[in-house]
């Protein structure tokens, strides 16, 4: 089983218009209501493809509600921790340019009951699981340390645990080896404190990460990502793709990672399967979402070079 962890969901209000005038009045042409937050993405490709997962995390509040009543339609198994605070909001707004402007609130105020609350079912589920995703940001009060307790806590248990995050809250869980981080560039470079303009630089970035980190990942978006793992560096290249909405793409190359290794694939197969699912939900207009057919289409498309 994998468990997902998604401290900071959101309620995402996705709106298109026809242009931002700043200072001005927007109209919305259409908006559409989803569960959000970077954990929930990947539950639901992972859900998708078949896999078992459960998703836990902190909710509160009729917002809180309105994701667990999303959830529960899209058939994706969820143990929360109730919160006193209410779940925050996330806006999102596109225009014809295909630029997305993105107003993310920073996270409800997570009690200190709440949070230990939350680490002991976390060591409840950790013995279940055998895979663990982590993704997204830390609420508001979260400590940044926090994510380095749930690392510390799988590794003890033998489980592999996988990151997505950023900022103070990357930085101080990678001393605590987390299986696999999948930086950004532009997060890599404050990492390591070097320029990443393209793969020759991420290949030199890797070359300067921790190696306690078993596999780390530079995502370069639509040029795909690249990669070392057991010394070895690999360039993972997307297949050409018609493209609706990138957002969650990252996201679902998680989900991709962690279903393939849940299921044993070698490492070459689970890099294709990450690719794939990224480049899947760039295909579809709602964020964090692919379709199994779509997936199964790109996998052999996606071109892995040993650099």
């Amino acid at each position: 089983m994998i468990l997902v962890i998604s401290l900071n969901s959101s309620l995402d209000k996705i709106y298109t218009a026809d242009k931002l005038i700043y200072g001005g009045v927007i109209r919305a042409n259409t908006v559409n209501n989803t569960a959000g937050g970077k954990g929930i993405h990947v539950a639901d490709v992972i859900t998708t493809l078949g896999e078992k997962c459960i998703l836990t995390g902190f909710l509160g509040g009729e917002t809180g509600k309105f994701i667990k009543d999303k959830l529960d339609e899209r058939k994706i198994m969820h143990k929360f921790v109730t919160i006193k605070a209410e779940t925050r909001s996330c806006i999102n707004i596109i225009t014809p340019d295909g630029k997305q402007t993105e107003i993310l609130e920073p996270g409800p105020f997570i009690t200190i009951d709440e949070q230990q609350i939350f680490l002991e079912r976390y060591c409840t589920l950790l013995e279940k699981a055998e895979i663990i995703v982590a993704s997204g940001s830390l609420p508001m009060n979260i400590d940044k340390t926090f994510y380095a307790k749930l690392i510390y806590l799988a590794n003890d248990k033998g489980k592999k645990f996988l990151l997505d995050t950023s900022g103070r809250a990357l930085q101080s869980s990678i001393v605590a080896n987390p299986y696999i981080i999948k930086p950004n560039a532009a997060e890599m470079e404050n990492a390591v404190h070097c320029e990443i303009k393209n793969v020759k630089d991420a290949v030199s970035a890797l070359s300067l990460s921790s190696d306690q980190v078993e596999m780390p990942i530079i995502s370069l978006g639509k040029d795909g990502a690249v990669i070392r793992y057991n010394e070895r560096i690999y360039y993972v290249i997307p297949p050409k793709i018609v493209l609706s909405n990138a957002v969650g793409s990252g996201d679902a190359f998680m989900a991709g990672l962690a279903v393939g290794l849940a299921r044993k694939h070698d490492i070459k197969t689970v890099m294709r399967l990450a690719c794939a699912c990224g480049a899947a939900n760039a295909m579809e207009s709602e964020s964090g979402f692919v379709r199994r057919k779509n997936v199964k289409k790109l996998l052999e498309k996606v071109i892995i070079k040993e650099l």
